[in-house]
Parts: structure tokens; sequence; C-alpha cells
């Protein structure tokens, strides 16, 4: 059902009306199975759905439906951007994901994806070390180094920190 759901919230915000046959194609099943999904759809209030007509998400569907979506946003782009996974089967394997992580769960791939973009001790090269560790295995001498290098330069940036507040105001 929650397929369902995302597929029609993902093609409301496309299209102006949803039919079954953009379901059907969207979500690569016949028209009949997609209709008697759209029944029990409506029956459980998701949406407002009489045959032969338009599609549309109720309220408690559209707030379903952008979860669902958001879910699959968050988990594709960790694992595309972090886990370094095709886009094309992150999609697939992101769809896989959304329907059985917690909220919570999902709270922390987007603190932890925050935290590698954000935090001074990661970046985009600790991505690209993280790649090579996946591909070639552990290598103890290359950490220590990198580790020797991220604390030079961090003791540089603190070292011209402390020299710009020394300074009196206005000099060079």
């Amino acid at each position: 059902m929650e397929d369902y759901l995302e597929a029609i919230f993902n093609l409301s915000n496309e299209k102006r009306s949803v039919r079954v046959k953009d379901i059907a194609k969207r979500l690569k099943v016949k028209m009949p199975t997609v209709t008697n999904m759209l029944k029990t759809l409506s029956e459980r209030g998701f949406i407002d759905y009489e045959k032969y007509e338009y599609i549309e998400l109720t309220r408690k569907g559209h707030r379903v439906g952008k979860e669902i979506n958001r879910r699959h946003c968050v988990l594709r782009s960790f694992l595309t951007s972090i886990l370094k996974i095709n886009p094309k089967k992150a999609d697939k394997e992101a769809c896989k994901l959304e329907h059985g992580v917690s909220s919570s769960t999902l709270n922390r791939f987007v603190e932890l994806m925050e935290f590698i973009q954000f935090c001074p001790r990661a970046g985009s090269t600790w991505l690209e070390n993280f790649d090579e560790y996946r591909l070639q295995g552990r290598d103890p001498e290359k950490c220590t180094d990198r580790m020797k290098e991220f604390t030079n330069g961090f003791k540089g940036r603190i070292k011209s920190m402390e020299d710009m507040e020394e300074k009196p105001d206005g000099a060079q």
C-alpha cells in the first residue's frame, strides 16, 4: 500500500491529475492490480476514488505518501552519497528499506549524513577514504597518516584563528 501512496503522491506533484494507467506505468503493474489496490486505499480513507475518475489523496493519504517519499529520498541519498552505491541500485534498495525503517532510525541516518558533511573531522576526502577502505580493506598506516594530516591541518586552523584574535582591530 505504501508503494501506491508514494506513487500517487509523486504523480500528483508531477501532473494535474492522476489516473490508473499512470500508477500502473509507474509501478510496472497491470491496471486491474492498481484498481484493486485503489479500492482498498479508498476503503481505508487514504484516497478519494471512483471508478473511471481521477485519484486524489485524502489528507491522511497525503501525509503517509509524503512521509514514505521522504524516507525514500533520505535512504537513497545515504546509499549514493555515503555508501557510494550506484544510483539505480540505490533507488531500488531505498524502496525496500523505506518500509521497514522507523522514523527515529531514519532521523539517525539524516544526522549521520549531516555530521559527515559538516563535522571538521569529516568531509569529502574522508568519504573518498571510506570508499578506498571499503574496496581495499583496512590499512593502519594509511589511517595513521591521514589522522596525522588531519591533526596538523586542524592545529594550523586553530593557530590562524588565534593569530587573528591577537591582532588589534584594523591590523592586517
